[in-house]
């Protein structure tokens, strides 16, 4: 079996490593997203809450 000398360039290489970061932070960014609203619209709600008694 012979072996196989592999080159990925560096314009490769990176587009990669974008890609990755891209997926991995919308993945992030959106998670915070859906914990965010929610607590933010309870702490809202409490605010009011006590400021009406």
């Amino acid at each position: 079996m012979q072996n196989l000398l592999l080159y990925i360039g560096p314009g490769m290489g990176s587009g990669t490593a974008a890609v990755i970061i891209g997926i991995l932070s919308s993945f992030v960014i959106s998670m915070i997203a859906i914990l965010w609203f929610p607590i933010k619209k309870l702490i809202r709600y409490f605010k009011s809450k006590n400021k009406n008694e």
